[in-house]
């Protein structure tokens, strides 16, 4: 039996143990033949020396992320807990500071923050077409946004175009009531809050007005040639064929593209198929273009929604063996 103390001095004992010691209990069962007690700005283990060091690996590595970012989600605590390849250990270590993506308002530091996500940068960096797939809440998006608010900071593109096909209406807004910008804004919400989390509002509202970041449905997109710009094609699953063609060969010098999509989630009417599913088939090897799969391990929202999507994946796996990428 041996005991180890590791302080605690240089975090807050309060964000590291969690609310109610709810991260604390996450830890005596990930290590459950440990005895782990908490005093004050110290927690001790108890056991094996075999049992401890890991534990003790692991406790250092949430210490030193948070001497960094100052807290820890639940999520993240868990992250670090389950994580025991070394790509996710590599993804909670001492970072260099120049794999900030953005600095947002507030001091807010925007960075790839899962495996997945850093392959996505990666790939963005070394071609002129990503495509992104994965399931709700793995990021895909937000770290599109990301890549393309870096570009433009850096002024290797002179602007953004982020577009999505207006599915639910049909690509057709002309019923809706109020103006265009009105009938289109619901639909693009969520590429506005990822911006909102990287640009101060005033600048973003100059940025808006001069057409610097422009966002549109992709019908808008049609006889376009796009220079000098970073594209996003959001929810790529709900355009067809010809849409997801028209939206790549809209692509001019200069310019970068990123299509995300989530092939589980697709909303068009029955009998129009998406155009994501082939043009990953058809575009897989052609030089330039990349393909990253995310997963629920890129999940970083609620802990529970890694769980939704594992409990739709088995699901989905009885109903058919054939996935979407299995071709």
């Amino acid at each position: 039996m041996t005991e180890t103390i590791i302080n605690l001095e240089s975090v807050n004992p309060i964000e590291f143990f969690g609310v109610n010691n709810r991260k604390l209990d996450l830890l005596k069962k990930k290590f459950p033949l440990l005895k782990i007690l908490s005093r004050g700005t110290q927690i001790k283990l108890s056991g094996a020396p075999e049992h401890i060091e890991p534990a003790r690996e692991k406790i250092e590595l949430i210490i030193q992320y948070m001497e960094r970012n100052g807290d820890m989600s639940t999520n993240y605590f868990e992250q670090i807990l389950g994580g025991d390849d070394a790509e996710t250990i590599d993804n909670f270590t001492e970072r260099n500071p120049n794999d900030a993506l953005v600095f947002g308002p507030n001091g807010k530091t925007v960075r790839a923050r899962t495996v997945n996500q850093k392959r996505m940068v990666t790939a963005s960096d070394k071609n002129d077409i990503v495509f992104a797939i994965g399931p709700a809440g793995t990021g895909k998006t937000y770290t599109a946004v990301a890549l393309a608010v870096r570009a433009l900071k850096n002024k290797t593109v002179k602007k953004i175009i982020l577009t999505r096909p207006a599915v639910e209406a049909g690509e057709n807004l002309g019923f809706l009531p109020g103006d265009l910008k009105e009938k289109i804004d619901p639909y693009l919400r969520p590429l506005y809050d990822a911006l909102d989390d990287m640009i101060p509002a005033d600048k973003l509202g100059y940025y808006m007005t001069t057409r610097t970041i422009e966002i549109a449905p992709l019908a808008y997109m049609r006889g376009r040639t796009l220079d000098n710009a970073f594209i996003i094609l959001d929810e790529a699953q709900n355009t067809n064929d010809l849409q997801l063609k028209m939206f790549l060969t809209r692509i001019g010098a200069n310019a970068k593209a990123i299509i995300t999509g989530d092939p589980t989630q697709i909303d068009l009417p029955k009998n129009q198929r998406s155009g994501l599913d082939k043009a990953i088939r058809i575009l897989q090897n052609i030089d330039g273009i990349a393909h990253i799969e995310l997963d629920e391990e890129d999940v970083v929202r609620h802990k529970l929604v890694k769980a939704i999507i594992k409990a739709y994946e088995k699901d989905k796996e009885k109903e058919s063996p054939q996935s979407y990428h299995q071709h």
